[in-house]
């Protein structure tokens, strides 16, 4: 399993700076920081021979011509000399025209095994494979140091007049509250033998009730929150229909992408595009602990016969009532609470898991105490879930005479996702002993260095940072290298994410080149 996480991306000095721009820039800056640290350069590129996101689950192709320009992600995405021409033309041009963009880094791995990149108008960081919650917690909350390191860099930059560039903030949001909603996907990799209609049947009910517990809270409601309030969830309102291939236009519940970085034959990966961006560690591994559980329940067969009338509108409804008593129209006649449908998801679990490890029944345990909680006690919640916290902090201006309208509240809002360390409200609430985590900042700086020891990404990681001159480009399941003796192109596939570890990779890691080690491999993976 691994996360992907798209920063909001701000320049506050030039607010209409060109948002792709900024996000190369934050991309090279940490590029450019990796380089520093290592002896000889990363001059590798990322691959895309591997990358199929047209091919969806259901049996079918989407021809390049019918898709959004959004889903062509299996070619490099590249600032035009129209591009920065356009910006240079803008408000905030000036330091555009002065920057040497062929230089730029847009596509940057890393030592942890994991990507950095421009994926459109924002910076996104997609973790490395990892084999349980616990980990894609720790390994996504590395992301978020990586993003703040960027920032940090980029501040001492501007100060000291090291950059033509402005300063830039990043938050961990879904959302700039103007009617745009930017991404914060899971993926999980699951046996081909899995039936792709029943996994959807099951998903749906389990989708469009999640946000209760992994939700992180919004001022406003609607697509552009062109009504008051607060809500649960921050991406609940931009999702349209049940079941697609898109991701930012016509977005479904249940995402149909089968694009696996893996063996085809074996394997599916299960793109999910309903969760937001949470910062809490509870709130993370909730997310994806109980999805875990369920995909559990699904390979068994075991998930609990629910049909929601109107998945989608129930969604939606579900986010809008803090209250959490809604009651959702079934299918078959008759109704169900969020929490309902939940519980009725963690019973089944629990029927399936009789004898669970510890990191399981940690999960279960989890499950169950949250459910009570939001049952009976919502704000003693406020120490582990995202909206809960947020919801407590703003309540307590409502109590004091302010509206869900005041602008005050939506900034709190923004603020509360800010990575910076210093100015982030979550980061804040962490420090004066207000959030509960789970992982130390030292773990959490180690996790953004280090690669997991027991999947292909050990292998990714220390790849680039052994032989850096030797690297011509890595993905996912690929790498490939060139040995400075020699003109051949030396290829290495990954098919199986849980192959590569550190106990294959570790004791070859002294070899002079990376061709040699590759040979040694083919012959021990296959």
């Amino acid at each position: 399993m691994g996360a992907e996480t798209e920063y909001g991306v701000h320049a506050p000095a030039k607010p209409h700076a060109n948002p792709t721009v900024l996000s190369a820039f934050v991309v090279n800056t940490y590029d450019t920081l990796l380089k520093e640290k290592l002896t000889a350069e990363l001059n590798s590129t990322w691959e895309y021979s591997s990358e199929t996101p047209l091919t969806d689950a259901r049996g079918f192709t989407v021809t390049r011509e019918k898709a959004h320009p959004s889903q062509l992600t299996d070619t490099a995405q590249i600032l035009t000399s129209e591009d920065i021409a356009a910006e240079a033309l803008s408000e905030a041009g000036h330091f555009a025209e002065r920057i040497d963009w062929d230089a730029v880094t847009m596509n940057s791995i890393l030592p942890n095994g994991a990507r950095l990149y421009v994926d459109h108008a924002h910076p996104e960081y997609s973790s490395p494979e990892v084999t349980n919650p616990r980990h894609a917690v720790l390994w996504d909350a590395a992301g978020d140091h990586i993003a703040a390191q960027s920032v940090a860099t980029i501040e001492r930059m501007v100060q000291g007049e090291q950059s033509a560039m402005p300063a830039v903030n990043l938050y961990k949001n879904n959302t700039d509250g103007k009617g745009q909603s930017y991404g914060s996907h899971e993926n999980y990799l699951l046996p081909r033998s899995v039936d792709f209609e029943y996994l959807t049947a099951a998903l749906l009910p389990f989708f469009a009730t999640r946000q209760i517990m992994v939700g992180s809270g919004r001022v406003g409601l609607g697509i552009a929150a062109e009504r008051v309030g607060f809500q649960i969830s921050q991406r609940a309102d931009f999702f349209e229909r049940t079941v697609g291939l898109e991701t930012t236009v016509r977005r479904p519940l249940v995402n149909t992408r089968d694009e696996p970085h893996a063996e085809s034959s074996k394997y599916r990966r299960l793109h999910v595009i309903t969760g937001d961006a949470n910062l809490s560690h509870y709130s993370n591994l909730l997310k994806f602990g109980t999805m875990s559980l369920v995909l559990n329940l699904v390979e068994a067969q075991q998930v609990p016969a629910i049909k929601l009338a109107d998945p989608v509108q129930a969604m939606h409804a579900v986010s809008h009532d803090l209250s959490l008593k809604q009651p959702l129209a079934l299918a078959s006649g008759g109704e169900m609470t969020a929490l309902e449908i939940q519980d009725a998801y963690l019973q089944a679990a629990r029927n399936l898991e009789a004898n669970p490890d510890p990191e399981t029944q940690e999960i279960l345990d989890l499950w169950a105490d949250t459910l009570q909680a939001l049952e009976h006690d919502l704000l003693s919640l406020a120490d582990r879930l995202d909206w809960v916290a947020k919801y407590a902090l703003m309540s307590s201006y409502i109590a004091k005479g302010h509206t869900w309208a005041d602008p005050k509240l939506a900034a709190i809002d923004l603020q509360y996702s800010d990575v910076r360390t210093t100015k982030g409200l979550y980061h804040k609430l962490v420090a004066l002993g207000r959030m509960k985590t789970l992982f130390t900042p030292q773990e959490i700086a180690r996790a953004a260095h280090e690669p997991p020891r027991d999947t292909r990404a050990y292998l990714r990681g220390k790849f680039i940072t052994t032989w850096p001159d030797e690297v011509l480009g890595a993905n996912w399941d690929t790498l490939s290298a060139r040995n400075p003796l020699s003109i051949d192109l030396h290829r290495l596939h990954m098919d199986d994410p849980t192959g590569f570890t550190a106990e294959t990779v570790e004791p070859h890691l002294g070899l002079a080149h990376a061709d040699q080690l590759f040979a040694l491999l083919n012959k021990t993976e296959h």
